[in-house]
């Protein structure tokens, strides 16, 4: 079935009312006038195992754990899982054994263990509002409290739990809306008790042994921050790193000594990556311990008297773990992993690690290593749901010269020869991440390998301002920068139609988020080069998304895109916005965004569509009433992406093309 087939029966909202209301502004909610595709319940189609190409559903149904945290007694593993269709907390023991569903409520957005790892604390919002409720659940999930109820406007961060069990920090925008402050609410009694009053963007990073002293940072950018020692009882702020030249000190995690002398911790400060360092709390000396040309992150420390120091390092987006002894000065045996991304979890003196191992491959393993024994158990294992792991794709990270000298780079993906249509080099699909600061990395995308499962390559670039390849690499798309990154995607198509693995001829761009954005600038600034472009709550206008973005945005913005409030960069972003030249886009653009996204206003998106519907481009409109910045559940992916699979296979002429009969 074609994308506009499936319109013939999908859309819920064609007939535009008799009555023409005025189209909202930024902040004011959808408009209702607008010709959308809203989802109905539909029967789940996956065809049957076994037949190639495979449905897309089976691809998005191969799934593992989110993320994991091992309890404080190493008794049990929680992960966060999408096997019910809605992120729930899942209790798995770290033995091994059957996997017990602790949450059932809305979809879980964190959890964190209690420190007598007998009740774990998580939160949940309002159909991805991002304003959460936070809740405390038994063990044996037979007691369940609301501990801290949604407020409206009260964009919150948790932080940790006090070692008495008694109370909990985390930082709120409750009292102006905008600012983050630091807050220590009382379990039993009920007492919030406001520590910290901070201006923009201020985050509860982590907790000291004893509960009485707080590692926070306030947000510089998107990706750099500085570092602050916070005295809970007094209020005392001292600062650990604020550095001339901004660099970040939080990525990689905080793991603190036995005796809360010293933290560990990773800093790029007068370097270009994150090295692993041990930063002393009473002179504020920092050691530099491992030094490598990648980044560091998942800084741990386990076993008794945490003499076992784990982290890993980011190559081009594949991890690799890393350990050693410190009692006996030597390097752990690292067990065999698949390829991937890994997520580290350890807590206190146990001597288990849970790893969290995603790769293309890979949906989602729970690996738990017991350093002593040095043996490892898989206790979770990824559900392919059918699917032949030969048959998915294995990337390849290239790299490439920019028309300025810049050394961009991506990892490209391309089909097996058995699922390519004729001898022609394969169409492709650049997939660009949001962020901006934020990786093409090597997990598991089953849109992604769909598509290769098609015949159709895929390319994931890093543009400039992306993170993992250097402090200075992420700052040449900062402020005035800005299209030198867009402008990186054609650099990119052109070196790959050099190249000759795939036919740049046939070349879609899509993204989600900045990505979005992107998928919207290149068009608008760039036609000629992609055929079709799928954007997914993406910017714009950058005039009126930096006046009502979160208030998390709001404060590394300043950085990143320069203040709005300034009549010079004002003017920059009237003339330098996808809106401004969207009457260059001449190819067709599937567009999607969720009603309640407080990051990206659905105004951004509805402006775009209405733009180009006027010029008489085919821009058809997914809009999701329960979904916020993505899609959480696995109802409305499905029903997204398989429509987004028809959009780009029509585009590139994989199936029939709709007629006026259909």
């Amino acid at each position: 079935m074609t994308f506009r087939n499936a319109l013939s029966f999908a859309l819920l909202i064609l007939a535009l009312p008799l009555t023409t209301l005025a189209q909202p502004g930024p902040g004011e909610g959808p408009d209702e006038n607008l010709e959308a595709i809203e989802p109905e319940a539909e029967a789940l189609r996956v065809g049957l195992a076994g037949d190639y190409p495979a449905d897309i559903a089976r691809f998005l149904l191969a799934q593992g754990v989110q993320g994991a945290s091992l309890s404080p007694t190493g008794e049990y593993v929680a992960v966060r899982s999408l096997v019910t269709g809605e992120p729930q907390v899942w209790l798995v023991p770290a033995s091994g054994g059957q996997p017990r569903q602790l949450t059932f409520g809305n979809g879980v957005t964190f959890f964190h263990w209690a420190h007598d790892g007998q009740s774990l604390f998580y939160g949940a919002d309002n159909d991805g509002d991002e304003q959460e409720a936070y809740y405390r659940i038994s063990l044996d999930g037979k007691r369940e409290q609301r501990v801290l109820p949604a407020q409206p406007g009260a964009f919150r961060q948790f932080g940790a739990v006090l070692p008495d069990n008694r109370g909990i920090v985390f930082a709120s925008t409750e009292r102006t809306g905008l600012h983050f402050d630091i807050y220590v609410l009382d379990l039993q009694s009920g007492e919030q008790r406001k520590v910290f009053e901070g201006e923009y963007a201020w985050w509860p990073r982590s907790l000291s042994p004893d509960g009485r002293q707080l590692i926070m940072t306030q947000a510089v950018g998107e990706d750099s921050n500085n570092l602050y020692l916070l005295d809970l009882e007094s209020g005392d702020k001292h600062v650990l790193a604020k550095p001339e030249r901004r660099a970040n000190t939080q990525d990689g995690g905080f793991a603190w000594s036995m005796d809360g002398r010293a933290v560990y911790h990773t800093s790029n400060k007068d370097r270009e990556f994150r090295a692993l360092v041990r930063r002393n709390l009473a002179d504020n000396e920092v050691e530099i311990l491992v030094e490598v040309d990648h980044d560091i992150d998942n800084v741990q420390l386990c076993g008794p008297d945490r003499r076992y120091l784990l982290w890993t390092t980011n190559e081009d987006g594949f991890f690799h773990l890393h350990g050693r002894d410190l009692h006996d000065d030597r390097a752990l045996d690292i067990p065999e992993l698949a390829e991937g991304v890994y997520s580290l979890s350890c807590p206190g003196e146990s001597t288990r690690v849970s790893i969290v191992v995603n790769g293309w491959a890979t949906p989602g393993d729970l690996v738990v290593w017991d350093l002593e024994s040095g043996r490892t158990r898989t206790v979770w294992a990824s559900n392919l749901a059918g699917l032949d792991p030969e048959r998915l794709v294995r990337p390849e990270s290239i790299r490439m010269p920019a028309r300025d000298g810049v050394t961009l780079q991506g990892l490209l993906f391309l089909p097996h020869e058995e699922a390519r249509v004729d001898d022609r080099p394969p169409p492709v699909v650049f997939d660009v991440h949001g962020g901006p600061t934020s990786q093409a990395m090597t997990q598991y995308n089953g849109a992604m390998q769909y598509l290769l499962n098609r015949g159709i390559a895929v390319f994931r670039p890093n543009i400039r301002g992306s993170t993992g390849f250097g402090h200075n690499y992420v700052t040449l798309d900062d402020r005035e920068k800005r299209l030198d990154s867009i402008r990186d995607l054609v650099d990119m198509l052109e070196f790959l139609r050099e190249d000759g693995r795939v036919d740049a001829d046939r070349a879609i761009v899509r993204g989600g988020s900045y990505g979005g954005y992107a998928v919207n600038a290149v068009l608008a600034n760039h036609p000629g080069h992609f055929i079709a472009g799928v954007s997914l709550y993406g910017v714009a206008d950058w005039v009126t998304a930096l006046e009502v973005a979160a208030p998390a945005l709001k404060a590394t913005d300043l950085i990143e895109y320069g203040d709005i409030n300034d009549p010079e960069w004002r003017e920059f972003y009237k003339v330098n916005s996808p809106i401004r030249q969207a009457d260059q886009i001449d190819v067709p653009v599937l567009y999607s965004h969720g009603v309640n996204d407080r990051r990206v206003e659905i105004y951004e998106t509805e402006v775009m569509v209405r733009t180009l519907r006027d010029n008489d481009i085919d821009a058809p409109y997914i809009r999701f009433r329960d979904e916020g910045h993505g899609w959480r559940r696995m109802s409305n992916r499905l029903f997204y992406h398989r429509r987004e699979a028809e959009f780009m296979e029509e585009q590139l002429g994989l199936s029939e093309p709709a007629t006026d009969d259909d």
